[in-house]
């Protein structure tokens, strides 16, 4: 048995996601853009990024845990701010049924 899926009701936003690629001569580059729909909560907060290190997130999306965000990836929410991926948390029910989520901590 596995969790619940991501609530219908908590999909209230649509923001734009373009997957890291890694670097180029001209600096990152991005794959094509795709749309994801969640919560997306504007609130200032540290975190913890890939590395380990404090940083300050400017926002947090919630979206289904198969979502496929990563880190580092380009991120452009509905009112047109582009920002990045500062690191992925994924919320599995681990069989238990509560619902699944994938938390994306943006810059």
């Amino acid at each position: 048995m596995t969790g619940y899926p991501f609530p219908a009701f908590l999909k209230r936003h649509t923001v734009t996601v373009e997957p890291y690629l890694g670097e180029s001569a001209y600096g990152p580059r991005y794959g094509p853009p795709t749309e994801h729909v969640g919560l997306l909560e504007r609130r200032i907060r540290v975190v913890r990024g890939q590395n380990g290190e404090e940083t300050t997130a400017s926002a947090t999306f919630r979206t289904v845990l198969d979502a496929g965000i990563t880190a580092e990836a380009r991120v452009t929410l509905p009112d047109g701010r582009t920002t990045t991926v500062i690191a992925v948390v994924p919320h599995d029910g681990g069989g238990l049924p509560v619902p699944e989520s994938l938390e994306v901590q943006l810059e």
